[in-house]
Parts: C-alpha cells; structure tokens; sequence
C-alpha cells in the first residue's frame, strides 16, 4: 500500500522519456536509459530513502514534518538557522499538498488512457470517465480508510505481480535487455549526450515518485516491512516492467506511444485497465489520506487554524476525514485534469513538486544527522552531497518544465503558504496584543478574593492561550454573571514540535490557592487532542473534576484589521477571516456541548 504511487509510475515515466522525441531509439540508447531508471531507483529509493532516510525517524514517525521537527529541535540553539528550516520545512510541506493534486490526476488519467489501446473511439470517453473515477474517490472519503482500504493490500500484491509477469514475458522474448542492470550503459549515454540526459532527468524522474510516501508511512507501518517490501516485493518488480518496456521498443518501435499497455496481448487489454485503475485509485489514496494527516500535524504546529476533522474509526485515532481538504482537493484535481487534458501534459507539471521535495528532504537531513546524531562533518557531508547532487540534477531539469505546467503546483504550494504563514504570523499579532493587554492571573485571584463574589457549585475550566494572565472569558463572566464557581481551573493547551507526548507527561499542575489551579496540557502534532480526558488524570493531583458539575468557559474572539505595524492590510483581512471561519475550539478539544459557554470579545490587530 505504501508503494502505490511508486508503482504506478510504470504507466507513464518510459512513456514520457522516449515519446519527448529527444532520445532516438536505438539500440544503445533504449539500454542507457533503462540503466538510468534502474539506477535512479537504486540510488534515491533503495540507497538514500529505504537505507538513511528512514532511520531518521522522530520517535518513530516519519513524513516531511516529523524531520521539519526532529531538524529544528537540533539547531534549537541556533534560532536564526532554526526560523530557516522552519521556513524551507513548512514549504516543503505546502508542496505535498501539489503532490496531492497531481497524483491523482495524473495516475487515474494514465490508466484510463489505456481505453484508447483498446480502440480509438474511447478517446471522447477518457476524461469524463477519469472525472467520475476520482468523484467517486472523494465521495468515499467520509467512510474512513478502514472500509475503503480493506482490499487494497491484495490488489497492490497482484497489481506488482501482474507487471513482473508483463515485463518477464517481453524480457525471455529479447533477453539481451538484461544487459541494462550494468551501471556503465548510463555512463556511456549520460558521456554521450550530456544535454539530452539533462533535459529527459525531468521524465526519468517519474519512476521515483512517491519516493516520500514511503517515509511518510513509516509510524503506520514499521521500517522493517517498508524495507522487505521494497526489496523483495516492489524493486524487482518494477525493474522487471521497466526492462520489459525496453524490450518491447526494441522489438517494435512503434510501441513508443504507450509501451506500457502494448506490452499485453489484445484479450487482457480491458482487465488490465481495470486493474490499472484500481492501482491508481490505491496510488491516490494513500496522497488523500496522507494529505489529512499531515494538515492535522500542521494544525497542532500553529500553521493553519482549526478545521472539522472526522474521527472514521473508534480504535485508530490517525483514521480521520477533513472535509475542507477532501473537496478542496477534488476541485483542483478537477481544475487540473480539464486544464492540461492528458497524462503528457501532466507528466510537465509534476516533477518541479517531487524533485523540491527530495532536496528539502536531503537539507534536513543532513542538520538531523549532524547536530542529532552528532556524526562527524566530513562524514554529514559525505552522506548527504551525492544525494543533494542528484536531487538537485533533478530538480534543474524539471525547472525547464516551469512554463509547460510546473507553475501548477507551485501555485498550489506559494498559495497554501501564504496562508500558513499568514496563520503564523496572525496568531503571533493576536498573541502580542493579548499579552499586552492580559493582567497577571495570581495577583488578579489576590485582589478578587479580599472581597469573594458568590461562589456557586461545581467546576469552571477557563481556557486562556497565555499560562498565567486572566482569561477574556473569567473576566466576562465576573462582569455579567458576578459569581464564581467552587474550583477554577485555568487550562492551556501547548502543541510542542514532537510527535507523541504521553499520558504520564500530558498535564502539569501549579495551585493558585483557594480552590484554583493553573493546568497546563501537552500535546504532540501527532496526538488527538481530547481536553476531558485529559482533565480525568487531574484526580491523582488533588483536584478531582464531576463531570456532570463541569463547565468549560471559552472567549470567541472577533479580529478587527487596523492600521499599524502589523501584517500588510491584505493579510491581515486574510487572517481576520480565517480566525473567523476556524473550528470552535470546544470542537477541536472535544469539549461535550452541554457544558460550553462562549463569551465574545473584539481584538484589534
């Protein structure tokens, strides 16, 4: 399942290096580049991601933001670098969601292409019919990935044994293909044409797709089997397809226009779309879900505000539905597959995204490796230059594409990140202003209780963002309601940059005097936040909450845009809007709804 998007790459990535038209085929030339593929695999999946990359994990989760965290946690004491790689790491991050747009739309599309093998009169047929695939998709979406997930395993086992055999078939057929495994067959066409094999690095790449999926599942799945996987399963397989495409256009030139589907005889034609599509569907899933996991984590970090988020399964807490970004997702795959209308036009927009992604990855790296593990420089360097080498090869090739739809994901990411850092900073503003203007929790209980209000039964919880400063909502409800309850709790929440914090670590507890305490509650940008049941531990703290006498107070701040030394006018609009159609935050805290009083107040910023 890990490797659906990676193993989907078989459809289009040969398709689009000798159907550019730069490389003639020849003899020579069809083994230097199934070398190449070969040896792009082994170097940036088998080498960097499989062998370094995933013993980079952050208590063992994996993804670009577990390295953003495990990477900015090790410079801590350097806070110019850190805000650097917080900013190169939340990019990064935004280029996932580019990712998540052309995945899809790429994968399903080039599997239902496969209709015109069959006959040229589904042409008409293929983006309607790709549109209804991935509407379908997303509709599903809210069932969560237990239901839509339960055979997905199995099919992926029989989509990559389907393609060895497609591959095996061609390669008995001319086994002088095999000579492709030898290194020096990339060299030599790499000597020949070093300008051709700068420009077709931006198709080769292709074959390396969902390289960071494989990474970003690890907490899902373990190291050991994404290892097995890889080199008994999904290695082998693909090199077996790839060398059979080459086999192929050895054989029949003319295959150049979809080698994949060529490959099978005309009565296996139908199945094997359909199982193409399956495998599509599967490479676009694990993007879609990865896509609610990684903004759940970037919500807890502070980058973006809080969204309704499903929980689809009552055991897995990682099992969740955005509907935000499920649909939010379709529209622009919608846009993106009317816009560019095929898979070759697609394949020019894709790699930019892929390519940024596996610099950024290799940058962060090298900080973990260093300043974590604390490993040698010369050796830091030496692990991660060739890489950066690569990488960067890549990502200059696939900049020739910027103008033919690279611009596509780029707009996607500057977008999402400029809404991120406009939540960032907004939220730094707002926080400012809150401080300024906050009065100081404990001489504040001092000066109230020389002369107590009525004091009723039962427990009020006062969220405040600010650990010991008199929340909004205490200050209301002392204003109109001139009473206040038997225990006061005043509760803040800290999201800190790791991904699990425990229940043993989750609460830390300060007492006030008369009956109140300052909690504060920690989570990481993994852990679901649920306040409730993290109050129930306050029991063996000498502060016992009835849940039926509990009352959580709440102030709704409005944000009103001024004029001033804050953000641009824009941004601040931009951020007064996304404060406003946020999540309540008793949805985000599963706070119970009979227990919840709001008291509105306006900040200006």
């Amino acid at each position: 399942m890990v490797y659906g998007d990676i193993g989907t790459s078989v459809l289009y990535a040969v398709k689009e290096v000798f159907g550019s038209g730069h490389v003639p085929l020849t003899h020579d030339n069809v083994l230097g580049i199934l070398s190449i593929f070969v040896w792009t695999l082994t170097v940036i999946i088998s080498i960097k991601y499989v062998t370094l990359v995933l013993r980079a994990d952050n208590n063992g989760e994996g993804g670009l933001v577990a390295m953003l965290a495990l990477a900015s946690q090790s410079v801590i004491d350097k806070p110019a670098l850190r805000r650097v790689l917080l900013m190169v790491g939340i990019f990064g991050t935004c280029l996932f969601y580019g990712d998540g747009v052309i995945t899809p739309a790429i994968s399903v599309l080039s599997a239902v292409e496969g209709l015109e093998v069959v006959s040229h009169t589904f042409k008409k047929a293929v983006i309607p019919l790709t549109l209804l695939i991935l509407f379908g998709l997303f509709a599903v979406q809210k069932r969560g990935t237990a239901d839509i997930g339960r055979f997905f395993g199995p099919i992926t086992v029989l989509w990559f044994a389907v393609i060895a055999l497609l591959g095996s078939v061609q390669i008995v057929q001319n086994p002088a293909v095999l000579w492709a495994l030898s290194p020096h067959y990339a060299l030599g066409f790499m000597w020949a044409y070093p300008v051709i094999t700068f420009i077709i690095l931006g198709a080769v790449v292709l074959c390396v797709t969902g390289g960071e999926a494989l990474y970003a599942d690890m907490g899902h799945f373990g190291k050991k089997p994404i290892r097995l996987a890889w080199f008994f399963i999904v290695m082998p397989a693909l090199t077996l397809n790839y060398l059979g495409q080459g086999a192929l256009l050895l054989q029949n030139p003319a295959a150049v226009k979809n080698p994949f589907f060529m490959m099978a005889p005309s009565w296996a034609l139908l199945p094997l779309v359909g199982l193409a599509t399956l495998a599509t569907v599967i490479a676009s899933q694990a993007l879609i879900t990865g896509a609610f996991s990684v903004t759940r984590q970037v919500i807890q970090l502070g980058y973006l505000p809080r969204l309704q988020i499903w929980h689809t399964n009552v055991k897995e807490t990682g099992q969740i539905f955005i509907p935000l970004v499920n649909w939010g997702l379709f529209v622009t795959i919608v846009l993106a597959v009317m816009l560019f209308k095929s898979s070759s036009n697609l394949a020019a927009a894709y790699g930019i995204a892929v390519t940024m992604d596996m610099l950024i990855t290799t940058m962060l790296t090298f900080f973990v490796i260093r300043y974590t593990w604390r490993y040698p420089l010369p050796l830091c360097i030496a692990a991660t230059s060739v890489f950066f080498c690569v990488d960067f090869a890549f990502f200059a090739s696939n900049l020739m594409k910027l103008l033919e739809g690279g611009w596509f994901p780029l707009l996607i990411a500057g977008g999402v990140f400029t809404l991120m850092l406009t939540w960032k900073e907004g939220r730094h503003l707002l926080n400012q202003k809150i401080r300024a203007d906050a009065i100081d929790l404990g001489s504040f209980l001092d000066a109230v209780f020389i002369h107590p209000p009525v004091r009723v039964d039962g427990t009020a919880v006062f969220l405040t963002a600010e650990a010991g400063t008199v929340p909004n909502a205490m200050l209301h409800n002392l204003k109109h309601n001139k009473v206040l309850h038997t225990h006061n709790l005043f509760v803040t929440v800290h999201n800190h940059e790791v991904p699990w914090i425990g229940m043993d670590k989750r609460l830390s507890i300060d007492a006030l005097g008369h009956d109140c305490w300052q909690v504060t509650v920690h989570y990481g940008f993994k852990n679901d936040p649920d306040l409730p049941r993290a109050l129930e531990h306050l029991k063996d703290r000498g502060c016992d909450l009835d849940v039926m006498t509990t009352s959580y107070f709440l102030s709704r701040d409005t944000v009103s845009p001024t004029l001033g030394s804050g953000m641009a006018r824009w941004r601040e609009r931009l951020f007064a809007q996304m404060h406003l159609n946020a999540s309540a935050a008793a949805d985000f805290l599963k706070l119970p709804n009979n227990a919840v009083v709001e008291l509105g107040s306006k900040i200006e910023i």
